[in-house]
């Protein structure tokens, strides 16, 4: 397998990417409730907490203790709030719950904790926050009351996840469940960001998937050749940064990317080039679009609307997962998500960062990067600068901190390399080689 170079922080505008991730990591010091840990889900006023902010939360403050932004004290404080939180916090069927059978709702009250309005109990955003949980366990490693408490706390909360019941009588994960209706129709298949999902549920020792559930989801791949690479297909940037935000999988491989002569790592590395391609390419004629203007991914939106632009009728969008080459795109870019992506491609996200940066000042806001900006959707106070969406999303900001930390350190690779449940779920899904 062909790999890119390396590019060292040292040599590529190390301290306005520094700069990128203090901002980043101020949302979760500003955005969250110290009572109980919770973080909002983006910076509107009067938003509910989203599981997986406080998933990225959970993993960010021994970042920020390891860079001296927050103190050890004060991070242990935030995390026992949260791990006591979802710890205490009640389970059941009724419809105000804020989980059950150790599977929590998507969106909480920032206040009560319950579920917040009729959304539904999420798999794959529990599997983001118990992944959170973990990595903390493993950071908070000294011989202390508090730290000895986190450990408990996240062994515990994870242990408690049933991953058979998720699966309502099928091999696959389900999106998830509602007490009004049951579990719904979807499940994870086909590639996506739930490879983490699996690989947690493999580990547990509690209530583990089955082994033919990750072969069930391998099976749904498809392999597709797009602009001269061959790779797994998935459109949205997350889709190939999300899982690899907690496991490194350089060089470690199950049956399907064996077979391929690929690992899930460079996989996510032809899919940040296909990206840049469809920019260069522009099919769709969207204003900016090129070599250095490129992200897309699930963003903000201009809104559920249509527009004729220069002689042609365009669909804008508001919040979905926009792809590439396939669509949906409307010509909305998420600089976040280009950051996400600099350990798998950094000699091509490092110019398109400092591009955004320095050609589109209106896409920074009081934390790093806002979600996303559109060129095409013209402002009328000022034709040129386009639409950029008013909001930070706990969600994006946290990526940010993370895949920059493990392009420069492996800082959270090497946390989650530590934990056996990981390590356990990678082994019964097949995975051999590298680290492992």
């Amino acid at each position: 397998m062909k790999r890119q170079p390396h590019a060292s922080p040292a040599d590529s505008g190390d301290e306005r990417l520094d700069a990128l991730q203090r901002h980043a990591f101020d949302y979760f010091l500003n955005e969250t409730n110290p009572a109980n840990g919770l973080v909002a889900d983006k910076s509107q006023a009067d938003s509910p907490s989203s599981i997986a902010a406080v998933a990225f939360a959970l993993a960010a403050y021994p970042v920020g203790v390891e860079r001296a932004w927050i103190s050890r004290a004060n991070a242990i404080e935030r995390t026992l709030a949260a791990l006591r939180f979802f710890w205490n916090s009640p389970q059941g069927t009724g419809s105000d719950m804020t989980g059950h059978k150790g599977f929590y709702y998507h969106f909480l009250d920032m206040t009560t904790g319950r579920r917040a309005g009729d959304c539904e109990l999420s798999t794959v955003d529990t599997g983001f926050l118990l992944a959170g949980m973990l990595a903390a366990a493993r950071y908070f490693d000294q011989d202390s009351e508090d730290e000895h408490e986190i450990r408990t706390l996240a062994d515990a909360l994870y242990l408690r996840a049933d991953w058979q019941w998720a699966c309502n009588g099928g091999a696959t994960i389900t999106h998830g469940w509602t007490p009004e209706r049951g579990f719904l129709p979807y499940r994870w298949e086909g590639y996506d960001e739930a490879a983490l999902l699996y690989v947690l549920g493999l580990g547990s020792p509690t209530f583990p998937l089955a082994a033919e559930s990750y072969a069930a989801w391998v099976s749904t791949y498809q392999w597709k050749e797009i602009y001269g690479y061959e790779f797994i297909y998935g459109g949205p940037l997350f889709i190939h940064q999300y899982s690899h935000i907690w496991i490194d999988f350089r060089r470690i491989q199950d049956a399907y990317t064996r077979n391929k002569d690929i690992d899930y790592f460079e996989n996510s590395r032809r899919a940040t080039y296909v990206q840049r391609e469809y920019a260069i390419r522009n099919p769709l004629e969207f204003a900016g679009y090129g070599e250095n203007f490129w992200g897309l991914t699930a963003s903000d939106g201009p809104g559920w609307t249509t527009r004729r632009i220069d002689g042609i009728e365009r669909n804008f969008f508001d919040y979905v997962a926009r792809g590439a080459p396939y669509g949906p795109d409307d010509g909305t870019v998420a600089p976040w998500a280009v950051v996400a992506s600099l350990p798998f491609a950094p000699e091509i996200v490092l110019p398109t960062i400092m591009h955004f940066q320095d050609v589109y000042p209106q896409v920074t806001g009081e934390y790093c990067f806002r979600c996303s900006f559109n060129l095409s959707f013209q402002n009328e106070a000022d034709a040129g600068s386009g639409w950029t969406s008013p909001y930070h999303f706990g969600i994006n900001l946290g990526p940010v901190i993370l895949m920059y930390e493990n392009y420069r350190s492996d800082f959270l690779w090497r946390l989650m390399q530590a934990c056996p449940y990981v390590v356990n779920g990678l082994r019964r899904a097949g995975f051999t080689g590298g680290w492992l």
